[in-house]
């Protein structure tokens, strides 16, 4: 039986050299000449081999998440010669999406730090309405008045502004939750935290003095998106976190400017769609369609992100 120690004795001086080429190319691989950057990418097809067996065998072992971040270190130098014309379609198309999808544990830990909060937030302003009024800012207390309608008439010209406000808030929020993972992810959570405890209240707020469904026509066509935007910058800020917090068996220093790029690179993916969700927000929300319209809207939305994740986010095929 193949066990985990054997597995890395037998493979390990092939994943350390593979390594030691990574280092020396230093992002070009013309730096290692013809010899070395063909054994650069026979190291790296065994070693991709290697992780897929790892994965299979091992489910979550420490070996799995060292090889992870081998193999996508090697993985860009051996296709480095590839045309870059290609590359922003790559990286919308494929790269943002395995960005997500690459780390489940912490997209996960990430969603449950926004919604678990959210829950319990919720039940609480049902249970106590008077406590919870005061802890959501005044702009928002009208979800505990009677409203008939959603209609928020706004000519073009405030619709325009409004959709600019939002977006700008909601890149500047999500920012600072990519950015929060400096702080070895504290403020990153509680940043999820705060934003979940804020939806749940309003949520529970408004259920309790019958604005429901007036309050999820508000929310729902923009809603889904925009969470989905803020549990994505959520994992991404728990991520620079951890590598700060635990590097592994490489230098702290290595560890976190790979980070860090993924980071930015998941700043830059979810830009668009956060632009896309405050577009919503600012033209869809204010109509007042109906219930139906907003919940197909947003929920159409959060599954074509969702979907995409799944459908682009899974590993290259093999050539």
């Amino acid at each position: 039986m193949l066990t985990i120690e054997r597995f890395v004795r037998e493979r390990e001086p092939a994943w350390r050299e593979l390594e030691s080429l990574v280092d020396a190319a230093n992002g070009r691989p013309e730096r290692l000449g013809p010899e070395r950057v063909r054994r650069l990418g026979s190291l790296y097809r065994a070693s991709a081999a290697d992780l897929a067996a790892a994965r299979r065998r091992f489910g979550t072992d420490h070996t799995v998440l060292r090889l992870e971040r081998l193999v996508g270190r090697a993985r860009s130098l051996v296709y480095d010669s590839e045309s870059k014309r290609g590359s922003v379609r790559t990286f919308f198309g494929r790269t943002y999406w395995q960005r997500i999808r690459e780390r489940p544990l912490v997209l996960a830990v990430a969603a449950l730090l926004l919604f678990g909060p959210a829950v319990l937030s919720a039940a609480w302003a049902l249970h106590d309405p008077g406590a919870a009024s005061g802890l959501v800012p005044a702009a928002f207390r009208a979800v505990t008045e009677p409203r008939h309608t959603t209609d928020l008439n706004l000519g073009p010209n405030r619709s325009s502004l409004m959709a600019a406000q939002i977006f700008t808030n909601n890149i500047r929020v999500t920012l600072l939750a990519f950015a929060g993972g400096m702080t070895l992810g504290l403020l990153t959570m509680s940043l999820l935290i705060f934003n979940g405890v804020l939806l749940g209240t309003l949520l529970g707020l408004a259920w309790g003095a019958g604005n429901g469904r007036p309050f999820v026509e508000l929310v729902s066509a923009h809603g889904v998106l925009e969470l989905s935007c803020i549990v994505v910058a959520g994992m991404a800020g728990l991520r620079l976190g951890w590598a700060i917090v635990a590097p592994g068996y490489r230098r702290r220093s290595v560890v976190l400017q790979e980070e860090a790029r993924r980071t930015v690179e998941l700043a830059l993916g979810t830009a668009p769609w956060l632009v896309l969700a405050g577009l919503v927000e600012g033209f869809v929300t204010p109509a007042g369609y109906g219930l139906g319209v907003d919940l197909a809207v947003g929920f159409g939305l959060g599954a074509l992100f969702w979907g995409l994740v799944l459908l682009r986010g899974g590993p290259e095929p093999s050539t």
